[in-house]
Order: structure tokens, then sequence, then C-alpha cells
């Protein structure tokens, strides 16, 4: 069985996977061994932006697998997705946003946002939020202000400090010896917590007064996500490094950091290679990169994302819901307690309604479907959660 060589042969991250056995997924839809359709209101975790399998993302990597794969690391060859892929990019930045480096996921591409940071600055002090989450590798695992998820794996590395999220106060801890403050966007573990009272131009105005640099995660919330190509322009604040990934290729593995030529230029020399990647602008996953951002600025999608965020907000009204943070397609309902938002993951599963939890928020539930979900597909997901919610029957305490 397929299911007991997952849990022999397959590593796992928690103890009780969800264990859905894929057979294919289409749309807003994965279907299991047995023919059901499960409505996906997670995709991969905001990574599938175009839905499963869309056929200009999939027809664009069947063309370039069979002109090449693989061919040199990173930064070598001139392959024509990955240099289309960054000119089209650049072209929907601000102009200081110009010269991306590709990699393959969004923790690497963190680890080389601090990497150029300390590097351009000279300096060696890192500023991150209490609750933030930007990856698990070892970089960024130093930058998550959660001692409970990375004290088993200290050391860590040194000189990183904690302000926390929307407290203006704290923004003098920013000084002449931090070389970057790295902060999410939105944040996504937390709780999908948005910046208020222009937080982060406040940040990027007490980093330009002290030379520190700001790198803005937008790993979760860019790419359409939040109802704008990336969620910053909401805010009023452009970054000096700009971190990307999830949604970036609708399901391929990628990742990116986003700079300016001058502070990117200060990775080539001294030392050569001062970031290094085997598979980073694979064209393979370059040319699904391309398509998705092509599909994203050429159709609609990004604008009709607050219009669908409207049916979320005014179909999942209930009395155990007691809130909904979020913006756009990046929603999570925060329950009345943990039990509740446990219950209605695991009571969706089994009507075939995908959701899905938050790393640091107990009492969240998860809502980041396709940015192609229809508006009859969220009033079918959102009148199954009411259900739910309604058939909900507090444990007994004894």
């Amino acid at each position: 069985m397929l299911k007991d060589d997952f849990f022999k042969h397959q590593a796992q991250t928690t103890p009780h996977p969800l264990g859905l056995v894929v057979a294919k997924a289409k749309g807003s839809y994965i279907h299991d061994e047995d023919g059901n359709a499960h409505l996906d209101f997670v995709a991969g975790v905001s990574a599938c932006s175009l839905g499963h399998c869309h056929p200009r993302v999939v027809n664009a990597v069947k063309e370039q697998a069979e002109q090449y794969m693989h061919v040199m690391v990173y930064g070598e060859y001139v392959q024509n997705p990955s240099v289309t892929y960054a000119k089209l990019l650049a072209r929907h930045l601000p102009p200081t946003l110009e010269t991306t480096y590709l990699v393959n996921s969004g923790t690497e591409a963190i680890e080389g946002a601090i990497k150029l940071a300390r590097r351009y600055t000279g300096r060696s002090q890192l500023i991150a939020a209490n609750h933030a989450y930007h990856g698990n590798t070892m970089g960024s695992l130093s930058l998550m202000g959660y001692e409970e998820r990375k004290g088993a794996f200290r050391p860590l590395i040194p000189d990183v400090s904690f302000i926390q999220f929307n407290e203006e106060k704290e923004l003098e801890r920013i000084t002449t010896k931090t070389a970057a403050v790295v902060l999410e966007t939105i944040q996504g573990g937390a709780g999908f917590i948005l910046p208020k009272n222009e937080y982060l131009s406040k940040v990027r105005e007490r980093c330009d007064e002290v030379g520190a640099l700001l790198i803005l995660d937008e790993i979760q919330p860019g790419f359409g996500r939040t109802g704008k190509l990336f969620a910053f322009e909401h805010f009023n604040c452009i970054p000096d490094i700009l971190v990307i990934g999830k949604g970036m290729a609708s399901g391929l593995p990628v990742g990116a950091f986003v700079a300016s030529q001058k502070m990117m230029a200060s990775l080539q020399d001294n030392p050569k290679l001062g970031h290094i990647t085997t598979f980073g602008g694979n064209p393979v996953i370059a040319a699904a990169s391309l398509a998705t951002l092509q599909e994203l600025t050429e159709s609609k999608l990004i604008e009709q994302t607050l219009e669908k965020e409207k049916h979320f907000r005014m179909l999942l009204v209930h009395p155990l819901i007691k809130e909904i943070r979020g913006k756009g397609l990046m929603l999570a309902l925060i329950m009345e307690s943990d039990e509740i938002a446990n219950y209605l993951v695991l009571s969706a599963a089994k009507k075939h309604l995908i959701l899905f939890w938050l790393l640091f928020e107990p009492k969240a539930v998860r809502i980041s479907p396709p940015l192609t979900i229809s508006i009859e597909e969220i009033e079918h997901g959102c009148k199954q959660i009411i259900e739910i919610l309604n058939e909900y029957e507090p444990r007994s305490v004894n």
C-alpha cells in the first residue's frame, strides 16, 4: 500500500499527517485514490497561485523540458527563461528592485538576503519580529521569533534581536549597528497580521535614518494573493531587498531575492561566489515562474482577489468565528478556541474540503485558495464550513 510506504519510507514532519493519497489535481480540486474530489482552500499553503496544473504553466514546463533542463550552476550560462523572467519581474517592481537572484525556495532566498545585507553594509546585527516565520534553515530559523520551535536547534546565528510587530516605540532598537531589519509584510504564522498605522513606512524611515537595510519577506503574500502583485504596494513602503517564493511558479519549488544591481554586485567578489546555488534559476522552474507572472499580470485575477475576499467575509459569519484576519485570499479564521480550529480542519477533511492550520496561532484556520477559485467554489466551501460549525458540540469536561 502506498500509504504504508509513505509512513515507513518517507520522513514525517508531525506525528499525525493528514495522509490524503493524491491521484491527480486540477484547478481548485485534489482527487484522491478513491476518486473523491477535495475542494482546495489551501493551495499547497499559498503555493499554487494559479490552481493545480494550470494549462499555461504545464505547457511552459513541457516546452522547456524538451529544449534543455539543468545545464550549469547558477549565474554562468545565459538561459532564456530565467533572463526573461527576471526582466519581466523588474518591469513590475520599483526601479531600485531591478536585479533578481533565483534560488530553490523561500528559505534559501532568506539566507541569501541575510548574506547580502551583511556583505553590503559591513554590519552584523539583524532585527526580526516576534512570532516571525521566514523558513526553517539555520539562518531563517535564527530569525524566527518563537523559542519553542527553534530552541532545540541552538546554537543559531548570532547577533539577532527581536522587536514586536506593529510596535512603533521599539523602532529605536534599530541603530547604526543594524545591517537589516527583516519583516514579513503580513505576518503569516502569527495569524495573518497586517501592519497598522503606517508601521512599515515608519520602519522604512528609521532604517534610512541609521543606514540599515529593510528586507521584506513576501514569500507568502506575494504574487497577487493580497490584491496587489506584492503586498508592500498596499503599505507605502519599498524594501531594499525583496524576498519571494511560494506562489511564484504555481506549485514548483522556487524562491528569489531581489535588490538593486549595485547591491547585488557585492556578492560577486571579495569573496567570489558570495552566494552560489546549483539549481537556482533552473530553466524549467523559471519557465513555470514566467508563465505564472505573465498570467497574473495579463489577466484580471489579481484585481478579482479583493472581490473574492468580500465573498469569504460575507459568507463566513458564525458565532464560533471571532475574527477573519488577512487580506485578499490570504485569510485566517480566528476561532473561539484551539479545539474548534482543530475540529473544523479535521471535520472539513472528512467532507472533502481542504483547510489547514497556521504555525503559531492555534486558534487560526487557514484559507488561502488558488487565485483562480470561482465564486461558486467559494460559496460551496463556505457553506460546508458553516454546516460543520453548526454541528459542533463542545467536549464535556469531567
